[in-house]
């Protein structure tokens, strides 16, 4: 897996609308200005590819935890509705003429909101389980989605094409990505901090109980960590689906079950995915850039029947 990221990291940084070749990138990693693309890798492209890089990770892990907190394996990071929250927070900002930090920060806020909500409308008076938090955040889900729906009938022409590529994912605005970068790596510690416990989690509450693990407690853990992960991730670069629902199941059937090894193997599969699917969007039809969210589909779903099917043989 670390060789794949390393890999895909490579590969973004030299592919292109422009080529760089392998000895002018080594120069230019190695420092030296006088190269004729330094500038175009170093402000344009590895910045990028850092970014999608950590969101790509950001999204499988918090796919990864989602999938054990609710004990269902179509769980992915927006099911509880985060990123109902992050695109209607985004979009009316866009649909108010702002963008820049104004977009970023409604993401978040939208995010937020959302978690908070869902978690207290799962909570209220009764006990917190997971079918309870599922059918909670998928309520909510529908009413951003109705409020989503509602806000591109309402947007200008000139506007709408905006709201359609951050819905879909794009990359081709990123701030400095230490954030998302910073963001996985606390993410994979706190999450690996507990995956003794998630080991057992998954074969039910009974035996965590049992075993004297405070189900509770590491609930609380699962979903403030995957709904942060998932918020930062959209909060960058947009919604892009389907990497933290497939990504998980792929390494539990190339890899491991045992979330020590599961956690960072997807989050590095996660985002040595995210990172090809990311280049290949922005250099498959220059000058033109294809939403990332198309991609990591078109990619994907094949992959992942074709690996089910070898499984299964």
């Amino acid at each position: 897996m670390v060789i794949a990221g390393t890999a895909s990291l490579l590969f973004a940084i030299s592919a292109g609308s422009v080529s760089v070749p392998w000895d002018e990138l080594w120069r230019i990693l190695l420092g030296d200005r006088a190269a004729p693309n330094y500038t175009l890798v170093t402000e344009l492209r590895i910045p990028r590819a850092l970014t999608a890089f950590a969101c790509g990770g950001m999204l499988a892990l918090a796919g990864a935890l989602m999938q054990v907190l609710l004990r269902n394996p179509l769980a992915d990071p927006y099911i509880l509705g985060v990123s109902g929250g992050a695109a209607v927070g985004a979009l009316s900002t866009l649909l108010a003429g702002l963008g820049g930090l104004w977009l970023t920060g409604g993401a978040f806020l939208g995010a937020m909101l959302s978690m908070l909500l869902v978690f207290a409308l799962a909570h209220g008076r009764g006990a917190w389980t997971p079918t309870r938090l599922l059918l909670t955040g998928v309520v909510v889900a529908s009413g951003w989605g109705a409020i989503i729906s509602l806000i591109l009938s309402l947007s200008p022409d000139t506007t709408l094409r905006g709201m359609i590529f951050w819905l879909l994912g794009d990359l081709s605005q990123t701030p400095r990505p230490m954030l998302g970068a910073g963001m996985l790596g606390i993410g994979l510690l706190v999450a690996l901090i507990s995956a003794r416990e998630l080991n057992v989690l998954v074969f039910g509450e009974l035996k965590a109980r049992t075993l004297g693990i405070g189900v509770g407690g590491l609930r609380l853990r699962l979903y403030v960590l995957a709904s942060l992960l998932t918020a930062v991730a959209i909060t960058i670069a947009g919604n892009i689906g389907f990497i933290g629902l497939i990504v998980p199941h792929l390494v539990r059937l190339v890899v491991s079950h045992d979330h020590r090894i599961l956690l960072p193997a997807s989050a590095l599969l996660g985002a040595a995915f995210l990172v090809i699917a990311d280049t290949l969007a922005r250099s498959a039809f220059p000058p033109l850039q294809l939403p990332v969210g198309v991609m990591t589909a078109l990619i994907g779903v094949p992959l992942f029947l074709y690996l089910l099917r070898r499984s299964h043989q």
